[in-house]
């Protein structure tokens, strides 16, 4: 990964973004310290894929840790709220 001063950064931004599609990501520094880092597009998008992988709901419940609890489904026979006449 090629690093890049801020300033340095700032007057060859074409060229950092260009480095980042081609050569993979670019580290920039502010005051000597990695401060950020320039990636393709494309790179973002796998990144983001792999941290919020879309899955269907079944396959979310069926990864719950509490798929094997049961759980007592009866409903209550007992009358609801009385009717109040306004």
């Amino acid at each position: 990964m090629k690093t890049w001063q801020l300033q340095e950064a700032k007057n060859h931004l074409s060229e950092v973004v260009r480095n980042a599609i081609s050569d993979g990501p670019q580290n920039i520094t502010l005051h000597g310290k990695p401060a950020a880092v320039v990636v393709s597009y494309a790179a973002f998008l796998k990144t983001m894929a792999r941290k919020n992988p879309k899955k269907s709901l079944s396959k979310f419940f069926e990864s719950s840790p509490l798929r094997d609890i049961e759980i007592d489904l009866v409903r209550v026979k007992e009358q609801g709220r009385e009717e109040v006449n306004l």
